[in-house]
């Protein structure tokens, strides 16, 4: 599913004294298999802007198409249509764990399904389940505990499952490691890039972690003040480090590295990726040793 926005923009509170432009003219597509990476000092409009790609917010003015569904503010109101729209696009929002509600995981990661497959046979729906807890890395005998009584890591990991349960072509996640230490960061990571190549087409991810983004994204957009400000490869956003922080936003490790190598005139050519650029670093002092 392709997701295209075009001059899209969004005001809250609208027709009221308080209104805030929160989106203007924000132009955008997100192609099927990108990893792809939104980045944005806190009030720039990413979150919003996620939120509207499975029709959680409608947008004020342009337009935004995700797959064959145009989002209009007509489509609003056809239930189906959206209900359909949001099986196929899944979203997580921060701290997901804080959300469980049911008394069992079995009950939790049901829950979208049902919704979604009102129709569906009991079969159908333990099916979806264990697909869902197999796909996140949890063990079946979890299905009947409480889920919260689970670890930090293992509740993220079944609200993921409920929403991953009805195969979404589209998953997007709001600082989908915010609160987690390094090693949880990084078998999360993991996980989104499995269900990358085995559930979801599409993964969109929101993150004020620089590295995160640099080192797990095919395409990054930036935003600033409702508006995106530079989209492209971690190559071409994080070169320029200078103009990030100017944004008020930090740059990875690696960009920062770089650009000490540049001070001395050894700068290395690099997508940023911790993996690629020890190569090049490699590379450089094998030439200089």
């Amino acid at each position: 599913m392709r997701i295209v926005a075009k001059d899209l923009t969004f005001v809250y509170n609208e027709k009221t004294k308080f209104k805030k432009v929160a989106l203007s003219e924000v132009s955008l597509a997100i192609e099927e298999g990108d990893f792809f990476g939104i980045i944005g000092h806190t009030g720039s409009g990413k979150s919003t802007f996620i939120q509207h790609i499975p029709a959680l917010l409608t947008a004020s003015s342009g337009s935004l198409t995700v797959g064959d569904t145009d989002l209009s503010p007509e489509v609003k109101k056809d239930r189906e249509k959206i209900r359909s729209l949001r099986a196929k696009v899944g979203m997580v929002f921060q701290y997901p764990e804080y959300q469980l509600f049911e008394e069992s995981v079995y009950k939790e990661v049901a829950f979208g399904y049902r919704n979604f497959f009102p129709h569906a046979t009991e079969e159908e729906i333990g099916d979806a389940v264990v697909g869902a807890i197999d796909a996140v890395g949890l063990d079946r005998s979890l299905l009947l505990s409480s889920p919260f009584e689970l670890s930090g890591g293992q509740k993220r990991r079944v609200a993921i499952a409920g929403v991953i349960v009805s195969k979404p072509e589209v998953l997007i996640l709001d600082e989908p490691v915010a609160g987690l230490d390094p090693i949880g960061k990084t078998e999360l990571m993991k996980l989104l890039h499995t269900l990358h190549k085995t559930v979801c087409k599409t993964v969109v991810i929101v993150s004020h972690d620089m590295d995160e983004v640099a080192e797990n994204c095919n395409k990054i957009a930036v935003f600033s003040r409702g508006k995106i400000i530079k989209t492209g490869a971690p190559k071409e956003i994080f070169k320029n480090g200078r103009e990030l922080e100017e944004l008020r936003l930090g740059i990875p490790v690696t960009a920062y590295l770089n650009g000490e190598l540049k001070k001395i005139g050894k700068e290395v050519e690099t997508d940023f990726s911790t993996d690629d650029f020890v190569e090049k670093f490699a590379e450089l002092y094998r030439k200089n040793a």
